[in-house]
C-alpha cells in the first residue's frame, strides 16, 4: 500500500520516518497513543481517491487526519499498527470566495484561522471560531460537526456547510459543492458526511455560508451568582434582537486556573465572582449602538441584583484580552493535573440546575474530586470537567477512578435528557458509552449505513460506530 501511495502521488505524500510520525499518532491530549508505518499525504482529490481505491483492493484502514485537534481521539490510528494516517494537510487551496454569493469553497486542509483571513480580505467572514482556531481544518470541523463559541447565534458546522466534496469508501467521489438552495433527490449526502468523523468518507473539500465582516462588536465580563442568574441575563440580551452572538460561562474556579496559566493576565473584575459571563455582540452596521445596549441591560441587571459587577471592553486590546481568558481554559484545565472531560449539552432551560447539581453529586461520589463545567451556556453545551484529588497520579485516576466518573456524568446528561456528546464528536473514547446509551433506533441506523457505505471496515476503524470481530457493524 505504502509502494502504490508512492506510484500515485509521489515520494512527498509518503513519510515513514518514525520521528516525524510521532507527533501525529498521539491526540491532543496525550490520552491516546497509536501506531502507523506511514502517513499518506495526497495533494488532491484525485489522488485521495485512488489511494481509496488500492487501499480497498488490498484491505488495508485508513485514518482520515487533519489538524490532529481531536478531543476524543477520533483522528488517532489504532495502536496495533494496523491502520495508515490519511493526512489531508496539503489540501490547501480556497478555491472561491463569493462575497456575492455569500459562500467560499475550502479544502479540508485549510486552517480556521487562513480561512478567516482570506473571507475578511474581501468583507466578509466564516461565522465560526474556536480555541484551535490555528491548527483545526476545515475537513476536521466539517467529520465532527463542530460548534465553538458562536453557536448561539449561527449554528454548528451542520448549519454552515452548504455543500461537500468527499470520497467513499469505494473510491468515488461525491460532488456535492453545488450551492444549491433546494435539492430534492432523496438522501443528502452531505449532511451525512458532516458529524461521521470520517468514518463515511474523507472530506476533501466544502462550500461554506459566510456573513458580511463585523464592522462594530461590544464585548462585555459579567459577575454573576450562579448559572441561573446566568442564563436570566441572556434572556433580557436576547430580548433586544439578534446582536449578541457569543454567551460563555465558567466558574471562579476556572477562571483563577486561566489568569495563573496566561503570562501578564489578570482577572477582568475586582473582588470574587462564583460565575462570570462573557457576551459578545456584533453587527456589519458601523452605526449600531451595540455598547450603549449592553450598558444599559448590564446596568439594570445591577440594580436588579442580577449582576454583581460587570464591565465592557474599552478597546479591541481588551476585548481580545477577555477573550484569550476564555480561549485558554481547556489549556490551564488540563495543566491543573489529570482530570476527566465531558463535552455534554442538556436542554438550555435545563442547563443551570446541572451544572450546580451534578458538580455537587459527583464531588460527594467522589471524595477530593473537583467537577465544574464551562462553555456556552446559550446553546446548552458545557464542557463539564471533573478533576482528580490533589496528589494522584494520572495513571491512577485514569485507571482507577475516571472511567466510573465519566460513567455517572453521562448518566446524569442522560437522565437530563441531554448528549454525552455536543461538539467533540465521539471518536475512541465515547464509542462504548454510545453504545451503552444511544437510542437503538438511533444506533441500529449509524450501523447500518457504517454496514452499507464501508463493508470492510477500513475507514476510520474504532471510531463512531462499534464493529464486530469480522469488521461489520454491531
Amino acid at each position: 500500500m505504502i509502494d502504490a501511495a508512492r506510484r500515485i502521488a509521489g515520494p512527498r505524500a509518503v513519510t515513514t520516518d518514525p520521528a516525524d510520525i510521532a507527533p501525529w499518532a498521539t491526540d491532543w491530549r496525550g490520552r491516546y497513543h497509536g501506531a502507523t508505518p506511514a502517513i499518506l499525504s495526497p495533494a488532491n482529490v484525485e489522488e485521495v481517491a485512488a489511494i481509496v481505491v488500492q487501499a480497498r483492493a488490498l484491505g488495508v484502514a485508513l485514518v482520515p487526519q487533519g489538524g490532529n485537534t481531536s478531543m476524543v481521539g477520533g483522528a488517532t490510528p489504532p495502536a496495533d499498527g494496523s491502520a495508515l494516517i490519511l493526512s489531508t494537510r496539503r489540501l490547501r487551496a480556497i478555491r472561491a470566495i463569493d462575497p456575492d454569493a455569500r459562500q467560499a469553497v475550502a479544502e479540508a486542509g485549510v486552517i480556521l484561522a487562513e480561512l478567516h483571513a482570506a473571507a475578511g480580505e474581501t468583507g466578509m467572514r466564516f461565522p465560526l471560531t474556536l480555541g484551535a482556531k490555528g491548527s483545526a481544518t476545515i475537513g476536521g470541523l466539517v467529520s465532527t460537526n463542530a460548534g465553538g463559541t458562536q453557536v448561539l447565534r449561527f449554528g454548528t458546522m451542520r448549519r454552515l456547510v452548504a455543500g461537500v466534496e468527499a470520497v467513499l469508501p469505494d473510491g468515488t467521489i461525491h460532488q456535492g459543492l453545488s450551492p444549491l438552495r433546494k435539492d430534492n433527490r432523496g438522501y443528502d449526502l452531505n449532511q451525512l458526511m458532516i458529524g461521521a468523523e470520517g468514518t463515511l468518507g474523507i472530506v476533501t473539500a466544502a462550500a461554506l455560508s459566510l456573513v458580511p465582516a463585523i464592522a462594530t462588536r461590544a464585548v462585555a465580563w459579567a459577575g454573576v451568582g450562579s448559572p441561573a442568574d446566568a442564563l436570566a441575563l441572556l434572556r433580557r440580551l436576547e430580548a433586544q434582537g439578534d446582536a449578541v452572538e457569543s454567551f460563555e460561562i465558567m466558574p471562579g474556579s476556572s477562571l483563577a486556573l486561566a489568569v495563573a496559566h496566561l503570562p501578564g493576565a489578570r482577572a477582568p473584575l475586582a473582588g470574587s465572582h462564583g460565575w462570570h459571563v462573557l457576551v459578545e455582540a456584533t453587527s456589519s452596521d458601523p452605526a449600531a449602538p451595540l455598547e450603549p445596549m449592553l450598558e444599559r441591560i448590564l446596568a439594570d441587571a445591577i440594580g436588579d441584583g442580577l449582576v454583581a459587577d460587570a464591565v465592557i471592553a474599552a478597546s479591541e486590546a481588551q476585548a481580545e484580552a477577555f477573550w484569550r481568558l476564555r480561549d485558554s481554559l481547556s489549556a490551564a484545565e488540563r495543566g491543573a493535573g489529570p482530570a476527566s472531560q465531558h463535552d455534554i449539552s442538556v436542554p438550555v432551560a435545563a442547563m443551570p440546575g446541572f451544572m450546580v447539581e451534578a458538580a455537587a453529586a459527583i464531588e460527594a461520589a467522589f471524595p477530593g474530586t473537583h467537577a465544574s463545567g464551562f462553555g456556552h451556556l446559550g446553546d446548552g453545551n458545557v464542557h463539564f470537567h471533573v478533576r482528580a484529588p490533589a496528589g494522584m497520579s494520572a495513571q491512577q485516576w485514569y485507571a482507577d477512578h475516571a472511567p466510573a466518573a465519566t460513567r455517572m456524568v453521562h448518566d446524569l446528561v442522560v437522565a437530563a435528557g441531554g448528549s454525552i456528546s455536543a461538539e467533540h464528536g465521539i471518536g475512541q473514547m465515547k464509542i462504548d458509552e454510545l453504545q451503552r446509551l444511544g437510542p437503538p433506533a438511533r444506533l441500529a441506523a449509524m450501523r447500518a449505513i457504517k454496514s452499507a457505505l464501508d463493508p470492510q471496515g477500513l475507514f476510520n476503524p474504532g471510531k463512531l460506530v462499534k464493529l464486530a470481530p469480522d469488521g461489520a457493524a454491531t
